[in-house]
């Protein structure tokens, strides 16, 4: 079998295997691309208090608010998001087991709950068939292995698509497409030249999805990175004391604001805050769902309000880690990177569906 045989048929039959699984991931991609815009969409109002007042009711305060209000949630409330906007409400992360996945949304200064909004509950069964088919390990390990049968398309795609000779004839063949042309060819051309254009963003989208689901090259990347892999610097972090007074959240959060004045949002961990002996979070431009744009990692002491000092490894860990989200759910140039993102999913979507065509069109010529 010569080297060119042996790369078509690399491009073709794997890629027929495993074109059901890729449409699929490409699709329930596209999808959670725009969710941060679609969950504000849906809160509505309820991004926005009617009175801004002088002082703010303790986090504590709003947590003890949702823990009556919503007793089944009550030991999942993983993370708060305020905004350096005085109008703007807050928003807890919450989870039960028979309500699933919700943002709750609340006025800081009267603790009055503006909206329960399980919108976030879509993307989370969206993600969750993305990344395993909602087969657990099973599924993780049929998406893993798509997703690197579909890097291999990429590359032989690439290989196949170089012409011999470089003129003008095989420049308009392999850059523009022939929309008058016939179906069949018009077919061919979507798939060849689409394929070209969208080839970087889709190796990026392919390469940081097995960063994000295969661990043992995660854990890589962070060595090599000299990133911290494990968590045993949690066993050094100050220790939860029954009885005694914490600092004040909110002091400590108006104080990260002023520290980094250049950014607008701050996610706060709440999950077990009860029983921590440290505060935790980010502050950034903005907070999506799975990333945020330039953040900032904050840890302080529950009791004194003093910064943390933290082994660089550790932050670099975090940074990294957040990197591969920003590139895998679009999050960088603002609408721009979503777009891009968008784009090259929609465009990864169709090539299992157009090499199939192509396939099938040779398959009944040879007939």
């Amino acid at each position: 079998m010569t080297t060119k045989k042996l790369i078509s048929w690399l491009h073709l039959w794997p890629g027929l295997i495993s074109a059901l699984i890729v449409l699929f991931v490409c699709i329930t991609g596209i999808i959670i691309v725009y969710c941060d815009e679609i969950m504000d969409l849906s809160a509505g109002d309820a991004k926005y208090v009617k009175e801004v007042k002088d002082t703010r009711l303790p986090v504590d305060s709003l947590i003890n608010i949702i823990k009556k209000e919503y007793p089944s949630r009550s030991k999942a409330i993983s993370y708060m998001v305020g905004y350096k906007d005085p109008e703007r409400s807050v928003r807890f992360n919450t989870f039960s087991r028979t309500e699933g996945l919700s943002m709750i949304y609340i006025d800081p200064y009267s603790g009055k709950i503006l909206k329960d909004d399980n919108t976030i509950y879509f993307f989370y069964i969206t993600a969750h068939l993305h990344n395993s088919l909602l087969l657990g390990k099973t599924g993780q390990w049929i998406i893993d292995i798509a997703t690197i049968i579909f890097i291999i398309e990429l590359i032989t795609g690439i290989v196949l698509w170089l012409p011999k000779k470089w003129n003008k004839k095989t420049r308009d063949a392999s850059l523009k497409i022939k929309f008058k042309s016939t179906a069949k060819r018009l077919n061919y051309d979507l798939h060849k030249v689409l394929g070209f254009y969208a080839l970087i963003i889709m190796l990026v989208l392919s390469l940081t999805g097995l960063l994000i689901a295969f661990e043992p090259l995660s854990d890589s990347l962070m060595k090599v990175s000299g990133a911290e892999t494990s968590h045993e610097w949690q066993k050094k972090m100050p220790k939860y004391q029954e009885g005694k007074q914490p600092a004040d959240i909110n002091s400590l959060i108006q104080y990260t604001f002023e520290r980094y004045p250049d950014k607008d949002q701050i996610q706060f961990n709440t999950y077990k805050l009860d029983s921590s002996g440290y505060y935790m979070g980010r502050v950034a431009d903005r907070i999506g769902l799975k990333s945020a744009q330039s953040p900032e990692y904050f840890y302080y002491d529950r009791y004194s309000g003093k910064e943390i000092k933290m082994q660089e490894s550790v932050l670099k860990h975090e940074k990294i880690e957040n990197a591969v989200w920003v590139l895998h759910m679009g999050n960088w140039m603002g609408q721009l990177g979503k777009f891009v993102t968008f784009m090259g999913g929609l465009i990864a979507s169709s090539l299992p569906v157009t090499g199939f065509f192509i396939w099938w069109s040779k398959r009944k010529k040879k007939k």
